[in-house]
């Protein structure tokens, strides 16, 4: 099949070289020329395993390509049009901002109108963003003013996919939603889809629209909910002198719970989980059915991100002012550059204004950070050795696989004060002791070390 996908931002660029990789022909739109020179240069603007490497395979094979002209993509007359453009919250009520989505449902509409007039093409427009319910129905509008209803059919296809894991998320789903109205349209979709249910994955779930468009968010929220959940018993742990490890197995292993997303941390971040859980209050509140559960989570994930700095500030005595701190890891999450929503975001800037002097490092997400947090007031090391030199103590931001395997009794050596505060419990406390190290992490005892 022939695809269109309107916007190669992360989900866009994944699922279109992905849909390539899988036998579809496939043209990534954008109008960021600057990020289509790149990507026809060979140059990948966003940090995700493999992904390069797959991009120029289908490249190669004739199967991708990229373009910042809609006209372009239009003329080989495609059978989907993908809207994977931007849903960024509106800062005044937390809303998704939809005019990216409507204005490309527009261009795109009234281009196949121009180019193939009144002929008996028939296209599927496709909502592959995270949008609140009624968007997709808005998108029929709009495409159907310029094609006519019988010419154009409407679905929701949200994504899954985990920055860091995407395309293997892509390739062996857990479940494919196809939102429509239009029994052609979900059979369509089914058919785009078949050389993976084909091999065993999980059959395309029908739906209507606005289920689809629900089921996204209301996965986002729940996933959301269980991380503020044992966020919060984390420090009820450290009150009571229990382990929120043990805690966290002992509960994870009813299968009514499962153990996923049950890893204490600095509170969530990304390009998802804070602007999808605004959106669902948001809409919740418009059809005046409030999801007070989904509200409570997003007040204790941003006091949370607080709390961290307050466990800082203790293990240091009480204060940060004049002490030097190496921040290890900026991303939100390993294996992806994305700070949006970092608790680094949050923190950092505290500790900053609280007179701590701040060494950063990040193994790809520093570049990012910089913009968000100022090149000025933080210094951004090259290395983990550089950023731990001299330092009165390491916190632990983002569980990148080259902290877990630090020479940490070696790196100790060089910090004034050989104290890690590990805000995502990376080691056990057993492998805290044979470090030695002074180790403090979230629901646990406090480790202190023989030095």
């Amino acid at each position: 099949m022939r695809v269109c996908m309107i916007g190669s931002g992360y989900v866009g660029l994944v699922t279109g070289t992905c849909f390539a990789e899988i036998g579809h022909d496939v043209v990534c739109v954008d109008k960021d020329e600057a990020k289509i020179a790149r990507l026809l240069a060979g140059d990948v603007p966003i940090y995700e395993p493999g992904l390069k490497e797959l991009i120029a395979t289908n490249r190669r094979d004739g199967r991708l390509s990229f373009s910042a002209d809609i006209h372009e993509a239009v003329s080989s007359r495609p059978n989907f049009y993908f809207i994977a453009v931007g849903t960024p919250a509106r800062a005044e009520d937390g809303g998704a901002d939809l005019s990216y989505v409507y204005q490309a449902a527009d261009e795109t509409a009234k281009t196949i109108a121009s180019q193939h007039g009144n002929n008996d093409s028939f296209s599927v427009f496709v909502t592959k963003s995270t949008v609140p319910v009624g968007t997709s129905r808005e998108v029929a509008r709009i495409a159907g003013r310029h094609l006519g209803d019988e010419r154009v059919a409407v679905a929701s296809n949200p994504e899954f996919l985990r920055e860091g894991c995407a395309i293997e998320d892509f390739m062996a789903p857990d479940r494919i939603i196809a939102g429509s109205r239009s029994e052609r349209a979900r059979g369509m979709l089914e058919e785009l889809y078949r050389p993976l249910t084909r091999q065993g994955r999980p059959l395309v779930v029908t739906t209507t629209v606005e289920t689809a468009e629900l089921i996204k968010y209301a996965a986002n929220a729940f996933l959301a909910t269980k991380i503020s959940f044992i966020n919060e018993l984390s420090r009820l742990c450290e009150k009571i002198g229990a382990d929120v490890d043990e805690l966290a197995l002992g509960i994870g292993l009813d299968k009514r719970i499962g153990d996923k997303f049950l890893k204490a941390g600095p509170g969530y971040g990304g390009s998802c989980f804070p602007k999808d859980t605004l959106a669902l209050i948001k809409t919740a509140n418009d059809f005046h059915s409030p999801v007070e559960i989904v509200e409570t989570v997003v007040r204790v994930n941003n006091r949370h991100k607080h709390f961290m700095y307050n466990k800082i500030r203790d293990a240091l005595g009480g204060s940060v002012t004049g002490k030097k701190i190496a921040v290890l890891g900026l991303a939100f999450k390993a294996k992806t550059d994305d700070v949006r929503d970092s608790p680094a975001l949050t923190i950092v800037p505290v500790m900053r204004r609280e007179g701590a002097a701040i060494t950063a490092y990040d193994p790809v997400a520093a570049e990012n950070a910089k913009d968000q947090i100022g090149n000025g007031t933080v210094r951004y090391a090259a290395s983990l050795e550089e950023a731990l030199k001299g330092a009165d103590a390491a916190v632990l931001l983002t569980e990148w696989d080259e902290f877990r395997k630090a020479d940490w009794r070696s790196l100790s050596k060089s910090m004034a004060k050989p104290l890690l505060i590990d805000l995502r419990n990376v080691f056990s406390l057993s492998q805290a002791n044979s470090i030695g190290i002074d180790y403090v992490s979230l629901g646990r005892d406090r480790v202190v070390s023989r030095h």
